[in-house]
């Protein structure tokens, strides 16, 4: 079997499946061929890592470069036999050549939607979408042999929408952080921000973006946190600049902090309470891996962790109860929120493993075979 992945992009400031695609392809591909297609802003490089186990091409962009147009990748797809073509992410032009290369050698075309067919992402900028679904991949969806769910909050929401197609549930994996890689970056954060090293610290971790409700936190953090606890804002610029997102805390400086996340090492090793309030998640891998570095999470119920508090690793509560359990949580003893975070990591890592998801994947793509 030659496999074939086609991400929009892999660059850090496009969030989870930036990592989450690549680090999926490499699983597979310790067991059968496997590409993974991709594009680039002109101009700029992306070396692949040594250690890929995936055949890693990457096809600059052109003219509408917003819409991820690739002539190079298009190519690819069109002379490659590739058995299975796995398209990642909605209303973008790699979903486009994905499906005419599906669709002329008689393959199976996957999706994964990656969280934009939940609620809130599939409404927001809703007539952007419907033009994206008549001129830009018209007929993909319908096309879709199957789907690709993170959780089984997706596949619900895939179905929702009217979707008829199997859908596998296959969620993220996640790498357990070392002891040591974790000491190494809790001392770099408290190098560079003495302020984490003397207070008790929270963390959001995250796209800077509306999704996320950054701004509602940040309000809210302002009016009840306790004095004895800092918020840590890191993560990567995208819909709010840097400075944007300062500039709402200027006047609590004392008791939040804010970095741009895509130059320092991931910073949950620096928190007791991983912090994530979004309006949707397909997954939330930073949930994940929060939970993985030994980090309790407190999040909304429009994720899929509900799990959190059936394990004692945290909360997903509504966000109208957002306020009340992130009261409850600052008051937790350190030792008991330590606790909630062991338990957490040992769930990630019985349950989130790449190994895992690839091989459910792969008997997917042999189910849907003719």
């Amino acid at each position: 079997m030659h496999l074939c992945h086609v991400v929009p992009s892999l660059e850090d400031r496009h969030g989870g499946p930036s990592k989450s695609v690549r680090a999926l392809a490499n699983a597979m591909a310790a067991t059968v061929t496997t590409d993974l297609l991709t594009t680039l802003e002109p101009g700029q490089h992306m070396l692949p890592p040594a250690d890929d186990a995936a055949a890693i091409h990457v096809y600059e962009r052109e003219a509408p470069r917003w819409l991820c147009a690739s002539a190079g990748l298009d190519r690819r797809l069109a002379t490659t036999g590739y058995d299975v073509i796995h398209s990642h992410a909605l209303w973008l032009l790699t979903l486009r050549y994905a499906h005419d290369a599906a669709r002329r050698r008689g393959v199976p075309l996957v999706i994964s939607p990656r969280g934009m067919m939940s609620g809130w992402a599939w409404q927001h900028r809703r007539w952007r979408k419907r033009l994206a679904g008549w001129f830009v991949h018209p007929g993909a969806l319908r096309a879709a042999a199957g789907w690709h769910a993170t959780s089984e909050e997706e596949a619900d929401d895939i179905r929702r929408l009217g979707f008829r197609q199997p859908v596998c549930v296959a969620p993220n994996g996640v790498e357990l952080p070392t002891p040591a890689d974790l000491a190494a970056a809790r001392a770099a954060w408290h190098a560079e921000f003495p302020l984490l090293a003397s207070r008790r610290v929270a963390l959001f971790y995250s796209r800077f973006h509306r999704k996320k409700r950054l701004r509602e936190l940040i309000d809210l953090w302002r009016t009840s946190a306790p004095v004895d606890w800092v918020l840590l804002v890191a993560g990567v610029p995208e819909e709010y600049t840097l400075a944007e997102v300062q500039g709402w805390c200027a006047r609590a400086a004392d008791r939040i902090v804010v970095a741009d996340g895509r130059t320092r090492p991931p910073p949950f090793a620096a928190a007791e309470l991983f912090l994530l309030p979004s309006h949707s998640e397909n997954f939330g891998l930073v949930v994940a891996e929060a939970l993985a570095a030994g980090v309790p999470a407190l999040v909304t119920d429009t994720t899929p962790w509900t799990g959190l508090a059936a394990r004692a690793a945290g909360a997903c509560v509504a966000w109208a109860d957002y306020p009340a359990a992130l009261h409850a949580a600052l008051a937790a003893p350190a030792g008991e929120l330590a606790a909630r975070g062991a338990r957490g990591r040992a769930w990630v890592a019985q349950e989130f493993t790449w190994q895992r998801a690839a091989a459910r994947l792969l008997d997917f793509y042999r189910s849907l075979k003719p």
